[in-house]
């Protein structure tokens, strides 16, 4: 691949998000929704102000599990099935299909990291000089899994837009993605278990983890900031499986990496195959 290319396409890509002010909107959302968690996260125990940073890690991570794999399915999903004139026309440079694929990937991917960043970066300042610098070190790693997730549903969106390059379509397939991974894998994997003996049900749980990717992120950043007393039987079957915490985020990693790479190489084909 000619990165030369790739850098043009990605930066075409993140301009256009930029000028629809997705970069923006998200900056704002990120950075409003950290500090707000931080600052009355601590209500129901009749307390208010900022926490520091491992609690409020802790108290954003079910509302990132939810809110980022909706960004990246809606925004990848839209820019895949831009207007039928924009991507003859981009399909019609000499170009492999390959490069514009892997370029808006690398667009979008930039546009949803700078907000996130910029976001959780500004808010982790304020949080820093109101509450200390205490556990700061989980708080980046949490910030790189949630990228990472990003990243795979922004795959996920490339691969269903390939697959349905009507618009409407696509986007009934994305929400149902998010429906089926964010909300009803877990009770469907719950249910699942009743079927197995207590042995069965354990390799079940450790099996069924590496079938989503939002489990998967959720568990290890729990073992990050050390709550494994609440990460549930899957995250309890993945340590024990794996030998520990170290190997146990390696092995989650080493997964996430091919919820990345299977999408896209899907993607390639089903586009080499395609008459755009």
């Amino acid at each position: 691949m000619n990165i030369g290319v790739l850098a043009t396409i990605a930066r075409q890509e993140l301009a256009i998000n930029v000028r629809n002010r997705w970069t923006l909107v998200f900056t704002v959302i990120f950075g409003g929704l950290v500090l707000t968690i931080s600052y009355f996260g601590l209500v129901t125990a009749g307390a208010m102000g900022f926490q520091g940073f491992a609690r409020t890690s802790a108290s954003l991570l079910n509302l990132v599990l939810y809110v980022i794999p909706l960004v990246a399915l809606v925004m990848g999903t839209q820019s895949f099935t831009s207007e039928k004139s924009t991507s003859e026309l981009l399909f019609s440079q000499p170009i492999s299909r390959s490069e514009i694929l892997v370029g808006k990937l690398a667009g979008l991917f930039a546009s949803i990291f700078a907000s996130t960043v910029i976001g959780f970066g500004l808010a982790g300042l304020v949080i820093a000089a109101r509450a200390g610098t205490a556990g700061y070190l989980r708080y980046p790693v949490f910030v790189g899994f949630s990228l990472l997730l990003a990243l795979i549903f922004l795959c996920l969106a490339a691969l269903v837009s390939a697959l349905c390059r009507r618009r409407p379509v696509a986007f009934g397939i994305a929400l149902f993605l998010w429906f089926f991974f964010v909300l009803f894998y877990d009770l469907m994997v719950i249910g699942g278990t009743f079927l197995f003996t207590e042995r069965s049900a354990n390799v079940f749980l450790f099996t069924s983890l590496l079938g989503n990717p939002v489990g998967m992120v959720r568990v290890a950043s729990l073992i990050v900031l050390d709550g494994k007393e609440i990460f549930g039987a899957a995250g309890a079957a993945l340590v024990r499986y794996a030998g520990g915490d170290r190997s146990g985020i390696a092995f989650v990693l080493a997964a996430l990496a091919l919820w990345i790479v299977l999408p896209i190489l899907a993607t390639r084909a089903i586009l080499k195959r395609q008459d755009i």
